[in-house]
């Protein structure tokens, strides 16, 4: 049932705005305040059916499919006008819905139009060959072809950077698109809806939805009709997902989640390397799947620096996440604090010691506020060491030898990001090269750039998205043979 006193928004569908079969409908909650601030539709399987049924159409209808790939490419411009014109106040909603900072929402909501840019530029540079073929009179060349029907699963925590990552390369290749949004504040994603028909997209190129899990993800992710599913989440979800996808045999990447870790060694820059830590833990309030929550100091410099840490993390003001003033907001669930909040005792039941934080803000209202925390862990078994907490909670420990360094850096089940400061240009390439992880900063941290990959190994999933790869992982190639000989095919149970 509507609550008529909030904002209400509809699913996007086929061009159209559209509430689910069933009437059902969620509410989202500020976690500035932990009130109910807006409804939204949820899709059961009849909305499913009918996103993926538009997908599948519009691919060969002339509005699309009969269009040349330059101009997909003028499309994705005009998207990306758009969203630049529009980045205020997309970055306000997601703001309001997730708690993230309005300046990093924003400014992020205007970045990502690179991405689309990006691939706007690629859209007409993606090309097929003729083949040297090793049989005479034949002429053999490959042309590259949309994938088909994609399924974009895209978490809240930073959902206009996750969704243009599967979104840009997509359209750019010709495919149509069904985003799922997270049913955890997916207020931005379904406002962004609006602008794809305002690009010019034809009807059934993209739709967006969202709801719970037998409604929308089982059965977007497990359709027959779907060709390629791009997922970012958490590896226990994926797990599921992937299960489904044996129903369709979709093509299939996963960005997951990480555990990433951060080495300082003794002659790293102790200015630097303090912004790098704080940046890649408390940086989007720790809710970063790349968040470098895994410090490891070398012993030298391991008191000046714990110290410039602990420092600097009690400067930071937690507050109204649409304060410019505010350098973290809230978290994005209550159930994001009890579990840190576990994470943390057992921490402490296990030798670690709280040099900072470690507690709720509870000055702030009913938000879901929690103090940026520095745990030091004497001992490799610390919980806070290997689980990851989406949330501002670093765990720092001492190491001596880089050999040791590495070992640590790889002690995890997780393998997306890394970081490493020194001012050692040798020692910066040997180590980052022995570091188990798909992207490693060195003197900085939580860089992007549609220019450059992006994914990891291990339990952080697998498939790269951004840079020109991504493209081409939204294609299939198509080979024709064709016989140039004036002579008849010879008989084929005559073997020459």
């Amino acid at each position: 049932m509507l609550n008529l006193t909030l904002p209400h928004y509809a699913l996007f569908i086929d061009g159209e705005s559209v509430e689910g079969a069933t009437g059902k409908v969620m509410t989202t909650i500020n976690p500035a305040t932990g009130e109910p601030w807006a409804t939204f539709a949820c899709a059961e399987p009849q909305d499913v059916d009918r996103a993926v049924a538009a997908a599948r159409r519009v691919l060969s209808e002339p509005e699309w499919a009969g269009i040349t790939a330059t101009q997909r490419g003028k499309l994705l411009n005009k998207l990306a006008d758009l969203l630049e014109c529009h980045s205020s106040e997309l970055g306000a909603i997601e703001t309001t819905d997730s708690g993230k900072l309005a300046a990093e929402t924003q400014s992020q909501a205007h970045y990502v139009a690179n991405y689309y840019r990006y691939y706007a530029g690629l859209a007409d540079k993606i090309e097929g060959h003729t083949l040297p073929i090793d049989k005479p009179d034949m002429h053999v060349f490959t042309k590259p072809e949309p994938i088909g029907v994609v399924a974009a699963v895209v978490p809240w925590n930073a959902q206009m950077f996750l969704t243009a990552t599967k979104l840009a390369p997509a359209l750019a290749a010709g495919c149509s698109v069904i985003i799922k949004a997270s049913e955890i504040a997916p207020i931005a994603i379904l406002e962004f809806a609006k602008l794809i028909t305002e690009a010019g997209f034809p009807k059934g190129v993209v739709s967006v939805i969202t709801g719970d899990a037998p409604g929308c993800s089982i059965p977007l992710t497990s359709h027959h009709d779907i060709d390629r599913l791009a997922f970012t989440g958490g590896p226990e979800t994926a797990k599921h997902v992937v299960r489904n996808t044996a129903n369709n045999f979709a093509v299939t990447s996963l960005e997951l989640g990480g555990k990433s870790p951060i080495l300082a060694f003794n002659d790293a820059n102790l200015e630097s390397a303090t912004n790098g830590i704080i940046a890649g833990n408390f940086g989007a309030s720790g809710q970063s799947c790349v968040a470098g929550s895994r410090v490891y100091v070398q012993r030298d410099l391991y008191p000046s620096l714990v110290a410039n840490l602990v420092e600097r993390t009690k400067q930071i003001h937690v507050g109204d996440p649409l304060d410019p003033s505010s350098h973290i907001g809230p978290l994005c669930t209550l159930a994001q604090i009890e579990g840190i909040e576990r994470a943390l005792e057992k921490a402490i039941s296990q030798g670690a010691k709280i040099l900072t934080g470690g507690h709720r803000i509870t000055d702030l209202g009913a938000g879901y506020y929690f103090a940026p925390t520095i745990v030091e862990c004497p001992n490799t078994e610390i919980e806070t060491l290997h689980v990851e907490l989406f949330g501002p909670v670093m765990s720092i420990a001492v190491f001596d030898t880089e050999e040791e360094a590495i070992t640590l850096a790889n002690a995890s089940e997780f393998g997306l990001g890394s970081g490493l400061f020194t001012e050692n240009l040798s020692k910066s390439l040997r180590v980052s090269q022995k570091i188990r992880s798909g992207i490693c900063w060195v003197n900085t941290y939580r860089a992007v750039s549609p220019m450059a990959p992006f994914g990891g190994i291990n339990q952080s999933g697998y498939g790269r998205e951004a840079g020109i790869q991504a493209i081409q992982d939204y294609i299939r190639v198509r080979t024709t043979w064709i016989s140039t000989s004036s002579e008849p095919m010879s008989n084929p149970f005559v073997m020459r």
